[in-house]
């Protein structure tokens, strides 16, 4: 399949920006607090947590920081906040729908930052069950395509679940149901293939076609999301060839 999903493209736009540096460390500070809170904080027994942690140090969050975490969302430390996941419904120009997961203390304070971040760049709010009848909730595995084949990831992880793996040009993505998500990232460690990330998310089951006006406006909009404190993930289902995300980048 061509194209560039939230994943990639959003990994992609981020790399190397000092200045979203300190809100994404929040933002993965926020994932492992929450995922010890409903979980438990042993790593080891606690999947969700584990690539909590393991995405956290990629992004090469202090270690100390990520004990933090831990401990507040165990209770074993004070200081810790009860998260609320609250998802948002809309619509970017040229139709894109997009889903927003937000994790958040103050459920007033994040509709107003995302309702402002929409308005602002051509979005539209959409009433809950509009949008997200688009998607699908998966399991997601980024795999950085550098030393590996499409190859070497399909034969790795067809016996542990995954649905399909697409080659996004310098990383695979493998689907699979959020239940098997810990068997194809086992999987791959066991076939000693590295990967970037592994979580559940949000997958589109139609895609929205863009050229390269529609594209910028929609990473636009998608860029002014992220910026929000609360907004933990943005999902969208356009689709951009790879000409055109050359332009865009250049």
């Amino acid at each position: 399949m061509s194209g560039h999903s939230k994943w990639a493209t959003t990994k992609h736009k981020k790399a190397g920006i000092d200045a979203k540096r300190g809100k994404l460390f929040a933002k993965l500070i926020k994932n492992i607090e929450v995922a010890a809170r409903t979980g438990g904080g042993d790593i080891n027994g606690n999947p969700t947590l584990f690539d909590a942690v393991t995405r956290a140090k990629k992004a090469s969050v202090p270690n100390d920081n990520i004990d933090r975490a831990v401990k507040r969302g165990a209770g074993l430390e004070a200081g810790g906040v009860d998260w609320q996941n609250i998802t948002y419904e809309g619509y970017a120009p040229a139709g894109v729908a997009v889903l927003i997961e937000c994790l958040t203390d103050n459920k007033n304070r994040s509709a107003m930052e995302v309702r402002t971040a929409m308005t602002r760049n051509g979005g539209n709010m959409a009433d809950p069950g509009s949008v997200s009848y688009l998607f699908s909730r998966k399991g997601v595995v980024e795999v950085p395509a550098a030393g590996t084949t499409e190859d070497d990831v399909l034969m790795a992880v067809l016996d542990a679940g995954a649905e399909e793996v697409r080659d996004l040009g310098d990383t695979f993505e493998v689907v699979c149901e959020p239940g098997d998500l810990v068997a194809v990232r086992t999987a791959l460690q066991e076939a000693g293939i590295d990967y970037d990330s592994a979580e559940a998310g949000f997958v589109p089951s139609v895609q929205v076609e863009l050229d390269e006006e529609s594209a910028g406006k929609v990473f636009r909009l998608i860029d002014a999301l992220e910026d929000c404190d609360d907004v933990q993930n943005v999902y969208a289902n356009y689709d951009v060839s790879d000409e055109i995300m050359e332009k865009i980048d250049a």
